[in-house]
């Protein structure tokens, strides 16, 4: 049955990296899966530069796959059709609580995540919404090569006497966005800006054609 509540709250763990990075996230009920994808991309300071996909199965045993038109086809082939993720509501997806949803990104580097739904929550009075409670861990930067590539650049990362030492610190601060060196270790969940979906969703659709 379908979710209603003013707050959905999810655990997101970007997988195959140890140790874990994840963030848990409240978003507003009537958020759709492209909401729920800019709040990801926010969450883990992604740069929104690539495709992006969900999948869930349904308790019937439905296998759904929401995401964007590739050269303006929503045809998907023996996986079915793709669904938009704009049109489409999340909370109208989710059957139980710890029902999980993959959502990919890149699908190059192929960052998987597995978010996971833990609550339907009431509206806490004075607080705004998406929200990042908790996580652990800098996000990767984006284009740095999916989870083997990330793991190459944390061994230059941590070895000051690695001759590409500085400059992968410069690019890796520079992707992220940050004026210091970038840590893989660190993590704020009050410092996260969350995006406002809307324009981007625009400019998206301006963009495809859509």
């Amino acid at each position: 049955m379908a979710v209603e509540s003013p707050v959905l709250q999810f655990r997101i763990e970007l997988l195959g990296i140890e140790p874990l990075i994840w963030r848990r996230i409240q978003v507003p009920g009537n958020y759709t899966f492209w909401d729920l994808h800019v709040a990801i991309q926010s969450a883990f300071a992604w740069n929104d530069s690539h495709l992006h996909e969900f999948k869930l199965t349904s308790l019937d045993g439905q296998r759904l796959c929401f995401g964007l038109p590739v050269d303006g086809d929503f045809d998907r082939g023996p996986d079915g059709e793709l669904l938009p993720v704009w049109k489409h509501k999340v909370a109208d997806y989710l059957d139980a609580k710890s029902q999980r949803i993959a959502y990919l990104y890149d699908f190059g580097d192929d960052w998987e995540h597995a978010v996971i739904f833990e609550d339907a929550l009431p509206k806490a009075p004075g607080k705004k919404y998406p929200r990042c409670t908790a996580g652990e861990r800098s996000g990767p930067p984006d284009d740095c090569g999916g989870v083997r590539g990330y793991e190459s650049l944390l061994e230059i990362l941590t070895n000051p006497d690695d001759e590409e030492y500085e400059s992968s610190h410069e690019w890796a601060a520079s992707i992220k966005g940050l004026r210091g060196k970038f840590d893989p270790e660190a993590f704020d969940e009050q410092a996260v800006k969350f995006a406002d979906p809307k324009p981007r969703l625009r400019r998206m659709l301006k963009e495809t054609g859509w």
